[in-house]
């Protein structure tokens, strides 16, 4: 499934005849001009689009030809599960409203890989990464890609995940699925991608799209980004709506953009946000969304008082050094940095709800979802469905660990409305504990480090994770959440962290972006086999 679309397009531009397909030719001939497309950032795109210098053909023509050299051959990273065979057309539509004098904005004409947990219309079906969903082609568009598509969009493909987004075992492989295989990491191809949104975060650092879509629910889009080393942003939960999406959590899943670049996630999130009146998480979206790439500029962090939480570091000497440094860089911008000694207290006991609650919303949401889908696709209609469905295709399904997640959700006693009395109390508790350490401290914003490094990647043995994660405490509270590149630890990439209050997304991404513009940290994939064992 995954190659067709690709050499079905590479091969109409070698073999239709000349006199049918002059601007295919044309394309084809712009696309061997952007032989750096993996260097190109999406603002940058954007802004050879608007000026006539490529078109969305060639563009995306060359992201085709990129994918088949990279993701299908040569370093094979298995980041993209299928491309749609009528990009090419929707990338001609767009080039054909530029030159009729519609110009929708710096999305027009840009191709983006969406992760194969978000519903778009055509020829793909949403999987999940699971067997059980692979005729699931529902002919709708999820709301946030029907944005996209308004904002002129190409919608290009489908990305890997690691199945079911990380909730199927306790005992997983990221970056796995029954439908897609393990994603590698382009920095070193035997390390781990991380999950869920393991296939956005590869492509993205491998070029292979000027941006791309993950969702987390904790830490699937920050982690990735951060170990592929690449620009990620969570933003505040219900600034983007989650309707046909495949879910987890309707407390605390969101989807968000994964790029080369801040300036690149707010052009996208600028597109993608907005209420939806079937989403009643979004009720408030309206009123905060706004175009969160204009004002981003170098000094965004002069006289921004920036707490650094010191208690989750960890103890990788290495990482501190990279930390400081990065800190050194926030101050020379101006920024004022506080130290926050000890910013966990007054949170006990709040992982262990939050494990109750996922999985809980988890048995009652996935029900909800596919109780939704057009009649006649799938004959799953609720999670004891698909936990049937695994132990029948075993083979495929569980031949590299359990679905212990599954049967603990299932396993759940807790009503709807006893869930909704934790959700509530868990996102005031870690909503105040944020507000607290703003105010206490008066700074602005939260830094830490994202993660550690990556791990070996190794099926049937689980992750291997270990130092610092900062997803908790923002994926709980539904505050926004952005991870800019901070360098590399022995050749592999790490992320540096800002977290703030609900709805202060675009101060986030603000100083994010002011901060990437005095690091330029950023580290090109090498795709070496392997950097060694740790």
């Amino acid at each position: 499934m995954r190659n067709w679309p690709i050499w079905m397009a590479a091969f109409a531009l070698i073999s239709a005849p000349a006199a049918a397909q002059p601007s295919i030719a044309h394309g084809s001939t712009e696309a061997a001009r952007i032989a750096d497309i993996e260097h190109l950032s999406l603002a940058e795109l954007a802004d050879a689009i608007a000026n006539g210098q490529y078109s969305s053909e060639a563009i995306v023509t060359a992201y085709l030809l990129r994918i088949a050299e990279i993701d299908d051959s040569g370093p094979a990273l298995n980041a993209v599960i299928a491309t749609f065979p009528d990009a090419i057309e929707q990338a001609r539509a767009a080039d054909a409203e530029r030159k009729a004098g519609r110009y929708r904005g710096p999305m027009h004409g840009i191709p983006i890989l969406i992760k194969d947990n978000i519903e778009a219309k055509g020829a793909l079906p949403t999987t999940a990464g699971s067997l059980a969903l692979k005729d699931n082609i529902t002919g709708r568009d999820a709301p946030l890609v029907a944005k996209l598509r308004e904002a002129g969009a190409i919608i290009l493909g489908k990305t890997n995940l690691s199945e079911w987004a990380n909730i199927r075992s306790d005992n997983s492989t990221s970056g796995w699925s029954a439908i897609g295989g393990l994603t590698k990491n382009p920095h070193a191809l035997d390390r781990n991608t991380c999950g869920s949104s393991a296939g956005s975060g590869a492509a993205m650092a491998a070029g292979l799209a000027a941006g791309t879509i993950g969702t987390e629910t904790n830490g699937s889009i920050v982690c990735p980004s951060s170990i592929n080393g690449i620009v990620g942003f969570k933003p505040t939960v219900g600034l983007i709506s989650r309707r046909h999406i495949v879910p987890i959590s309707h407390t605390q899943d969101t989807a968000g953009p994964m790029t080369k670049s801040v300036r690149d996630a707010a052009i996208m999130l600028t597109a993608m946000a907005g209420s939806d009146p079937l989403d009643p998480a979004t009720q408030e979206a309206d009123k905060w969304r706004g175009n969160y790439a204009a004002g981003l500029r170098d000094d965004g962090l002069r006289g921004v008082r920036i707490g650094v939480l010191r208690d989750t570091i960890g103890d990788d000497a290495d990482l501190m050094v990279l930390f400081e440094k990065a800190l050194t860089q926030m101050t020379a911008a101006g920024a004022i940095i506080i130290d926050i000694a000890d910013s966990r207290s007054g949170l006990d006991g709040i992982g262990e709800d939050e494990g109750t609650l996922l999985f809980g919303e988890l048995k009652y949401d996935m029900a909800a979802y596919l109780q939704n889908l057009p009649a006649g696709l799938v004959p799953h209609k609720m999670l004891a469905d698909l936990i049937a469905f695994n132990k029948a295709n075993a083979e495929r399904e569980l031949q590299y660990f359990d679905q212990s997640g599954f049967d603990r959700a299932e396993a759940t006693k807790l009503t709807q409305d006893q869930l909704a009395i934790l959700a509530k109390n868990m996102t005031q508790r870690t909503n105040a504990h944020i507000a607290r350490l703003l105010t206490q401290h008066n700074v602005t914003l939260l830094v830490q480090p994202t993660n550690g490094r990556t791990w070996l990647s190794a099926l049937g043995k689980g992750d291997n994770f270990s130092g610092p994660s900062a997803s908790s405490l923002a994926a709980i509270a539904g505050a926004p959440h952005l991870t800019v590149p901070m360098g590399a630890l022995r050749g592999l990439p790490v992320g540096i962290s800002f977290t703030g209050a609900r709805w202060h997304d675009y101060a986030v991404l603000q100083a994010g972006y002011a901060y990437e513009q005095a690091s330029r940290a950023r580290v090109t994939p090498a795709y070496i086999a392997s950097i060694g064992a740790d």
